[in-house]
């Protein structure tokens, strides 16, 4: 579990996030949403510790994160499992390769060991055949799902995830989400996911925390955000649902806009 505490952050006197309070609950899928600009980011990155906060506190299992000395954060990050928005591959490492890269530089396993552990990761997603390709060669939903297989590679109690639908069509976007909620519950991590996809919230939104203007504005699950008396969510997922349907309007039969 992961609970944060009147957490603010600000940059040049300005406040981007403003005494957000919530708690990221183990075994669930853990979303933020909130338009562009909203502090959904910052928020993330101030959990992983890509950024200071200005005050409050993130508690990992009751455990300050914020307090913590940078060897400690160092020994705490490896309990991290990261997806990136791009897949964040290494190019010039194959499948295996890359997903054996957190194993190689953090654990004492020997090769074999590596190798086995990896591909009983790439087994979990499917990919059992790609070992020896290179990311140029698979498909870009491909190259997510070698993304989690890394990212979980570690055994980590948390997983966090930067738009991992991001440049996905809708199809593939359910197979990484299916995924993610799948593995989440198998593990029994805490995991939270940044998504702008509103198939995602509707699928998987187990906990969701609605960003607006740097404020934890709402929280719910999926079966109670329809329901939500709150107008700016509203309009949030009217906006997100039409700009949706508009984009695929124009995939689907080139309609100028």
């Amino acid at each position: 579990m992961i609970e944060v505490k009147n957490l603010y952050k600000s940059f040049d006197g300005r406040d981007v996030l403003k005494d957000i309070s919530t708690v990221f609950e183990d075994g669930r899928t853990n979303l933020i949403i909130g338009q562009s600009g909203s502090g959904k980011t910052v928020l993330m990155k101030n959990l992983v510790g890509l950024l200071e906060p200005t005050s409050g506190q993130v508690l990992y299992d009751g455990r300050d994160f914020v307090g913590m000395s940078k060897t400690e954060k160092v020994r705490m990050r490896r309990e991290m499992g990261m997806i990136f928005q791009s897949a964040a591959l290494f190019d010039s490492l194959t499948v295996l390769e890359n997903v054996m890269f957190p194993l190689d530089m953090f654990s004492a396993m020997n090769l074999r060991e590596r190798q086995k552990r990896a591909t009983e990761c790439l087994e979990r997603v499917n990919l059992l055949g790609a070992e020896q390709k290179y990311p140029g060669e698979i498909s870009g939903g491909m190259q997510k799902r070698v993304a989690i297989a890394r990212a979980i590679v570690m055994n980590p109690k948390y997983l966090f995830c930067d738009e991992p639908n991001s440049g996905l069509d809708p199809k593939t976007s359910l197979v990484i989400d299916d995924l993610l909620h799948g593995i989440t519950q198998e593990y029994q991590m805490t995991t939270i996911i940044n998504t702008h996809d509103m198939n995602s919230v509707m699928g998987i939104g187990e906990n969701i925390i609605f960003i607006y203007e740097g404020r934890k504005e709402w929280q719910g699950a999926s079966h109670d955000i329809m329901e939500s008396p709150n107008q700016r969510l509203t309009d949030f997922i009217f906006a997100s649902n039409l700009q949706k349907k508009m984009r695929e309007a124009v995939l689907a039969n080139g309609i100028k806009i």
